[in-house]
């Protein structure tokens, strides 16, 4: 399993010393100093944890922009800064913890054990249990109602046994039917909410193996990932020139 990602937004006079840390607990450290598609990025690289430079200029940016999206709202921010007040107004814009710069050193190893959005082992370890289970029969028609172009169907179904399911397997569910909604969203020229649904998926297959219940999820992230790609090429004007073709069925592993 690779490292979970450490993001630090900005750039910090405390940097090293969190990059130390995070390196030596045995995480990634990646910076990010460009706010274009700062919420794509973040998805993508499957951060488990935001440290934001309470002292710049843009504090508020790096803050409150994941929690605005479903795809990062969960991802646990961490604001440094001297200013007790700027620490103060933090936690409600979005921070969840807010640490003078002096206590990082300190405060940092407690908050990666304990806060970090890192999957838990005994879940992983379940999750794997039941991905190994046959697709029960509900789900297989759920399936044949994606690949037949019936995406709104298809939501409805795999929702009903998202719902039913309490163990961890029913992100599969979930990130399945994200797809095909993202999907029924192109067939609608909804640009904005295609792209949403897609962004909002990328947490769900990434936590999943690369064949679960016999799905082959990892055609499934690369499916959906061309998708992305081709509806970022068009851009929301280009939607007539978006290219079908690339709506691809749920592949089962092996078939």
């Amino acid at each position: 399993m690779a490292k979970a990602v450490i993001v630090i937004a900005g750039k910090p006079s405390w940097i090293k010393t969190a990059a130390e840390i995070i390196e030596g607990a045995q995480y990634e450290s990646l910076q990010q100093t460009d706010s274009t598609g700062y919420v794509t990025w973040l998805a993508d690289a499957r951060a488990a944890m935001i440290l934001v430079d309470g002292d710049a200029a843009d504090w508020r940016f790096w803050t409150a922009t994941p929690k605005a999206s479903p795809a990062t709202r969960r991802i646990p921010i961490i604001l440094v800064s001297d200013n007790a007040e700027r620490r103060a107004h933090a936690l409600t814009a979005g921070a969840d913890f807010a640490i003078a710069a002096p206590r990082l050193a300190s405060k940092l190893p407690t908050l990666l054990q304990d806060v970090a959005r890192v999957p838990d082992a005994a879940l992983v370890a379940q999750l794997d249990c039941q991905c190994d289970e046959p697709m029960p029969p509900e789900g297989l028609k759920s399936i044949a109602l994606f690949n037949a172009g019936e995406y709104y169907k298809q939501h409805d179904q795999f929702e009903a046994m998202w719902m039913a399911e309490s163990g961890p397997v029913r992100e599969l569910y979930r990130a399945i039917l994200q797809v095909g909604i993202a999907y029924y969203q192109i067939t609608r020229g909804n640009h904005r909410g295609a792209l949403k649904m897609l962004l909002r998926s990328v947490q769900w297959l990434a936590m999943l193996p690369d064949v679960c219940r016999g799905v082959d999820v990892a055609q499934l992230r690369q499916d959906a990932a061309a998708v992305r790609a081709e509806l970022e090429r068009v851009g929301a004007q280009g939607m007539d020139k978006f290219d079908r073709a690339l709506l691809k069925p749920v592949q089962m592993a092996g078939k």
